[in-house]
Parts: structure tokens; C-alpha cells; sequence
């Protein structure tokens, strides 16, 4: 979802600065245009050329209703799928495409608990060493992993080596954003080894 139409907001609502990954809070009143409506949270830019992120729970300032968490939420035994599939959940708030098809996610461990459950730990980068998003899209992982079935405990890591290129990203991302197909070296599998 995009809006070609300025939105003035409801009510003051909680945001996350793009790119720095400041919390900031809109004012009332506000105007501003939604730039994007990915995995339940919304971009938004002001009048001023600022782009923030608006999570789902303050959705109403925006005159929209917020998506319910449970229509993302799979059920039965967990499985790799169901982890890829949360994953994709998730989107880099200035680019339209979620994490896994942009290469962020390097790698991905799905490991028994001694004391029952599992734990999953995820290696991932950023498009950017600087990015001030890199806190914010950890966080995202974290918590949607954590509400699929059997998992305990997340774990997820940024990490910069090796660099995150455009070379990483899958066939669709680069066909959505228009890159040259010339080849991918897509090199890192999400799931390595033995569960």
C-alpha cells in the first residue's frame, strides 16, 4: 500500500526515524504520505522529506486498521519453512522487498532445548555497515520468531562480514527493483547443517 494522499495523524503517534533508527514521536495533526505497507508496519514521509516507521499498534493515527498478528502466525510442529515464511514477514522499511529476498539473512539455526523447545539463531546483515536500522530490524526478527510454535529463545545477530552486496539478492528482488539479472552468488543457504 502506498498513498499518493497526504494523511494527517489522528493522534500523536510513536515512530522510528529512517535511517538513523531514532524513536521520535509524530504530532497530532501531522501530515504525511505512506510510502510503503509491508509485514505489518507502515513508512511514512513528512511535508520535510523525513521518512519514519509507524509500527501496526499505532495503525488508527493513520486512519487505517491495524493488521491482526495472529493472520501471520502458522500452527502445528515448527519447521524451516515456517521460520523462512516469518522471516519474509519482515521488510527493510526503504526498500520493498523483505530480508530474505534482499541476501540479509546469512544464516539461520534451529536448535532442541535441553529444558524443551527450541532455539533459533540468525545471522543477518544490512544493506549498509552505518545503518541505524540494524537494531530495529534485529528486534523484528526477534520478536516474530519468538511467536511461532515450540521456540523458547531467538537469538539474532548483525553481523558485517563478509559485506552485504546486491550480488546476495534473490532473482524476484532484483526483478522488483529493477536491477540486471546478470548472474546471482547467492552463496549463503539460510539453513546449514543438521537441526
Amino acid at each position: 500500500m502506498s498513498s499518493s494522499k497526504p494523511v494527517t495523524l489522528a493522534r500523536e503517534c510513536a515512530s522510528i526515524e529512517i535511517p538513523t533508527g531514532a524513536h521520535k514521536t509524530l504530532p497530532s495533526g501531522a501530515r504525511v504520505r505512506i510510502m510503503q505497507s509491508r509485514g505489518g508496519s507502515y513508512t511514512v514521509a513528512t511535508d520535510t522529506g523525513s521518512i519514519y516507521r509507524v509500527d501496526a499498534k499505532d495503525a488508527d493515527a493513520l486512519g487505517l486498521s491495524a493488521p491482526s498478528a495472529a493472520q501471520f502466525l502458522p500452527t502445528g510442529p515448527l519447521t524451516e519453512q515456517m521460520v523462512i515464511d516469518q522471516l519474509k514477514t519482515i521488510f527493510d522499511p526503504e526498500i520493498p522487498v523483505n530480508i530474505v529476498d534482499l541476501g540479509l539473512v546469512y544464516s539461520c539455526r534451529i536448535e532442541p532445548r535441553e529444558d524443551g523447545g527450541n532455539r533459533i539463531n540468525v545471522k543477518m546483515a544490512m544493506t549498509a555497515p552505518g545503518c541505524g536500522m540494524g537494531s530495529v530490524l534485529r528486534a523484528d526478527v526477534e520478536s516474530k520468531l519468538s511467536r511461532l510454535p515450540d521456540v523458547k529463545e531467538v537469538h539474532a545477530e548483525v553481523v558485517f562480514d563478509p559485506p552485504w552486496h546486491a550480488g546476495l539478492m534473490s532473482e524476484a528482488a532484483k526483478l522488483q527493483l529493477g536491477f540486471d539479472l546478470g548472474g546471482s552468488d547467492n552463496s549463503f543457504p539460510i539453513f546449514q547443517g543438521k537441526r
